[in-house]
């Protein structure tokens, strides 16, 4: 591990009042690094954090986002949990593994494409749902699905459906240390059928009820307000991708 990103390291762990809070966003920038959890990785992990090595890898070995083999340019996910599964993501997973001959968690020969089933993706109203390093790819088929692996080992630019560009693995990694790559804006973060239920109640004007003074989610003035500021903000963005929605139909 070069001294640049042990730098990075040590600048994660500063961000946390406990260093060892940083350990998960510390984890993916050793794979955006080395392209997945090395030794090495984690035995600068733990000096940084001042815990043992035990520690950092029982952390990387209990989430399934940490690899301990390689991964190549682009990781495809196949949810394969229940409702995913009914509506054709067995299919395509099935699809996929016969075209690019390989098996579960296994990364094509020329390196660019790591084929692996997960576990319920949360974008159950788009089943079923291919993951590109954690990007959307909404409502697939076996046919749809075997054209995005082949656009992407060709070098294609593929968007996701549901946000910006695909970018390498390695970079989605360095995303989720904590460097923004200044996509964050790039693409719709939702999609009409997860918006249904905000047009219904705009149009039958149902509204959260009131906190009651005293309550148990009475927490202070300083607290309702950022509340109130964070929903007002979700529910502005909500309702503007509605209505950029609605005007392409």
């Amino acid at each position: 591990m070069n001294s640049e990103t042990y730098g990075e390291l040590e600048q994660i762990a500063a961000r946390y009042p406990q260093a060892r809070s940083g350990l998960l966003p510390m984890l993916h920038l050793v794979q955006s690094a080395e392209g997945r959890i090395t030794p090495e990785g984690i035995e600068a992990c733990a000096e940084i954090l001042g815990i043992s090595a035990a520690e950092v890898s029982g952390v990387a070995t209990f989430y399934t986002m940490y690899k301990r083999r390689p991964v190549g340019d682009y990781h495809v996910g196949v949810c394969t949990n229940t409702l995913c599964a009914v509506m054709g993501g067995d299919a395509i997973f099935e699809r996929l593994k016969d075209h690019l001959d390989v098996g579960n968690d296994e990364t094509t020969e020329d390196g660019s494409i790591t084929l692996e089933h997960v576990e319920c993706n949360a974008a159950c109203d788009y089943a079923p749902v291919v993951m590109v390093n954690w990007e959307f790819m909404d409502n697939q088929t076996p046919e749809s699905a075997t054209r995005l692996v082949d656009d992407l080992r060709s070098g294609k630019e593929v968007t996701s459906t549901r946000g910006p560009r695909i970018c390498t693995w390695r970079e989605a990694e360095r995303v989720l240390a904590g460097f923004p790559d200044g996509r964050v804006d790039e693409g719709p973060a939702a999609g009409p059928a997860s918006l249904v239920g905000l047009q219904i109640a705009r149009e039958r004007g149902w509204t959260a009820p009131p906190v009651e003074a005293g309550g148990p989610e009475d927490t202070g003035e300083i607290a309702d307000t950022r509340t109130e500021a964070a929903a007002e903000a979700d529910t502005r963005r909500a309702e503007s991708e509605t209505t950029a929605e609605e005007g392409k139909k």
